[in-house]
Order: C-alpha cells, then sequence, then structure tokens
C-alpha cells in the first residue's frame, strides 16, 4: 500500500529556505531540431570533385594530353647506430622508381570524352633509414578506345588498333642513390646521396578512327541514319534536313551464332571533302578503318549514279585504293514512286548488283543483310589466311 502510493505520487514542487522557490529543470530538447535551426547549421557546400561531377558526354574523337611520368624518390644519407656499435657504417636506402603513363585500349570505351587533358604519374617514395627503399610509384593506366593513333608532332608514335594493346606514354624517373650506394674501400663512410630525377613530360595528340566492320558511305540526307536505325539496335537522330549525324554511331547486326556485324554510320560527305572542305577530313578519316563499304544513295534524286561516282572520287582522293576496297551499293528510299523508276536505269548505268530498299518501310532488309553477312565472312577468312585475328565486337 505504501509503496503503491510513493510510485504513484507526482512529483512535487520542492521549497528552500524561507519560501524561495526552485525553478524546474527546462524540458530536454529533441535531437531533431526544426527545418529553420537545420539551416543555420548546415556546412558550406564544397566544390564537387570531377569523378562526382555528372557532366554529359560528347563524342570526340581528337584530344591533346600533356603526360608526365612521377618523379623518382631522393635517397637517404644517414648511418647505423645501434649501441656498443661506434662505426655502424652508412644504411641509407635509395627512393623508388616514378610510376609510368600507360595508355591501354579498353573495347569499352568507345570514345575520347573520358580522357582528361593532362595526367601526372605517381611518385617514388624517399629512401629511409636502415638500407629501407622507397616504395614505387603505380603505373597509372589511361583507358583509350580501339583504334586510337598516337601522334607527337607530326610523326605517328603507336597505332592502338588491337584489344589490350599498350603504348608508353611516359617514363616514369628513376629513383635517387642512398648513400649506402656509394660504400667504397676507400670512402668508409660517405655521406652524398642523389635527388631522384623527374618523369617525362610529353604532349601526345590522340586521333581515333573508328574500328567497324562496315562502313556506310553517302552524301547527306541520303537515309544512313534510318538504316542503322532498321537494322540494328543505334538510335542515331533522324531528321528530315541534311547534317543531322555529326559524330559517327557504330550499330551491331546480330546473326545465328552469336556472330556480330558492326556497321558505322559515317556523317554525310560533300562534294570537294578530299580538300577538307566542310568537316572532309573529321569525317573521311573514320572510313579508314572499315573493312567493307556500303555506299548508300538517294534514290529519289535525278541521276542517282552520278552520286556512286562522286564518292568514289572522294575517297580515292583522300587515301589512294579506299575507293578499291569491297563494298555494295544501297539504294534507298525504294518507297517513293520516282525512285522505284529510276531503278533499271540505274542498274543499267553501274552494270552491278544493286540493294534497293527502303529503310523507313522495311522493304528489301533481307537482302542487304545477307550481302553483309557474305562480305563479313569472307573479310574474315582474308584475315586468318593472313595469320591474323579478325575483327571482333
Amino acid at each position: 500500500m505504501i509503496l503503491s502510493r510513493l510510485f504513484s505520487a507526482r512529483p512535487r514542487t520542492v521549497f528552500e529556505g524561507a519560501g524561495r522557490r526552485l525553478p524546474r529543470r527546462a524540458a530536454p530538447r529533441l535531437l531533431s531540431v526544426g527545418r529553420a535551426d537545420g539551416a543555420k547549421h548546415q556546412e558550406p557546400p564544397r566544390k564537387k570533385l570531377l569523378s562526382e561531377k555528372k557532366l554529359k558526354r560528347h563524342f570526340v574523337d581528337q584530344r591533346r594530353v600533356l603526360v608526365r611520368g612521377g618523379n623518382g624518390g631522393a635517397g637517404a644519407s644517414c648511418f647505423h647506430s645501434e649501441p656498443r656499435k661506434e662505426f655502424g657504417g652508412p644504411d641509407g636506402g635509395d627512393g623508388g622508381n616514378g610510376g609510368h603513363v600507360i595508355l591501354r585500349v579498353d573495347q569499352q570505351v568507345k570514345s575520347l570524352s573520358s580522357v582528361l587533358s593532362q595526367y601526372q604519374g605517381f611518385h617514388g617514395e624517399d629512401g629511409g633509414s636502415k638500407n629501407c627503399f622507397g616504395r614505387g610509384g603505380a603505373v597509372l593506366y589511361v583507358r583509350v578506345p580501339m583504334g586510337t593513333l598516337v601522334k607527337e608532332g607530326n610523326d605517328i608514335v603507336a597505332d592502338l588498333s588491337h584489344p589490350g594493346d599498350e603504348y608508353i606514354a611516359a617514363l616514369g624517373g628513376a629513383g635517387g642513390k642512398g648513400n649506402r650506394f656509394f660504400l667504397a674501400n676507400d670512402n668508409r663512410a660517405p655521406v652524398t646521396c642523389t635527388p631522384g630525377q623527374l618523369g617525362q613530360e610529353r604532349v601526345l595528340y590522340l586521333e581515333l578512327k573508328t574500328m567497324a566492320h562496315a562502313g556506310m558511305v553517302g552524301f547527306p540526307n541520303a537515309g544512313k541514319s534510318s538504316l542503322l536505325r532498321a537494322i540494328s539496335n543505334a538510335r542515331p537522330a533522324v531528321a528530315a534536313y541534311p547534317f543531322t549525324t555529326l559524330n559517327p554511331h557504330v550499330g551491331i547486326v546480330h546473326y545465328e551464332g552469336h556472330q556480330q556485324v558492326a556497321v558505322a554510320d559515317i556523317p554525310g560527305i560533300i562534294r570537294g571533302a578530299h580538300r577538307n572542305r566542310g568537316l572532309g577530313f573529321a569525317f573521311l578519316r573514320h572510313i579508314e578503318r572499315c573493312r567493307f563499304l556500303l555506299l548508300v544513295l538517294d534514290l529519289a534524286l535525278p541521276e542517282p549514279w552520278t552520286q556512286v561516282e562522286d564518292l568514289k572520287y572522294e575517297l580515292e582522293k583522300y587515301k589512294e585504293g579506299l575507293s578499291a576496297r569491297p563494298h555494295v551499293v544501297v539504294a534507298n528510299k525504294i518507297d517513293l514512286p520516282q525512285a522505284r523508276a529510276s531503278l533499271p536505269l540505274l542498274r543499267e548505268r553501274l552494270g552491278r548488283e544493286v540493294v534497293a530498299l527502303s529503310a523507313l518501310t522495311g522493304e528489301n532488309l533481307e537482302q542487304l543483310l545477307l550481302r553483309l553477312k557474305e562480305l563479313h565472312d569472307a573479310d574474315a577468312e582474308a584475315e586468318l589466311r593472313q595469320g591474323r585475328q579478325p575483327l571482333r565486337w
């Protein structure tokens, strides 16, 4: 009875002295504060690191890169100190070597947009006492797409055109020597030590040439992007005006047996592109690595056979032998009445096979896919006969 009254009793006000009332303790504040209080105690916004920035990546096929190898660590100058051992001798260790900067081909990278403008290799650590050598700098690998050409000035120093290819862009500096290295019979207590060497510094120019089995070549508004969307899962921009495609796009055509054929949509070239008219060289260099070509014609234009002559002329003037590569003529927009009427005359003028189709309606796409497979098989057999591995995607 008494215990129940004690626990159920309400807290009473305590008086001290002559009628003076002690104030109650303030209620403890909750951990959660209001929005206004939280705003006062917020940390100032910090600058985001480069890896945290959500940058919109665009297709980049040229890049100027400044690369520096890591500096070597300095050697140490010290002497062994131990009780009851007066003349311990020199025990300064050598410095570690600086790390190299190496360009490595990565098939998952399709553009030079992820390549920064400069790279600094990792430095080697300094040497220490007790003959401790400094740790060498780690190798810095820079991922580049397959088909990257490395230039220094006007000279080509590397062609990274195979998976796993590597090129040492900048050598790391050698580590310095500690005074232990200079120990000799005539110098039992050397104090000399050398600093580490500086890493190599170079300015390189990276140029990407798209690697694909087939390259679609044609004048602007011939329907190349629409055709690539029809035969693959690539989604280049399509519109009813010329020069919609400003960067190369690569689509993959799948066949039975897990075979894949890469088809590159090269932006439309114009007459005089071999003289670098417009963006001639920027587009034409992506055709150099293609094994065979698809000459896409706009069959709705008058005299479409002149497009074949002009395209071959531009290719031959840009690089000798480029127009003689295996190719197939693709006559697009067969769904238009005027295009269907020009087809017999086109075949008569060219005197060779012409694949007439419509990228919009999908008419006769099967014939193009079969012809594409034949060209790919013939190229793979030619590569194997020469002892080289065919290009794989």
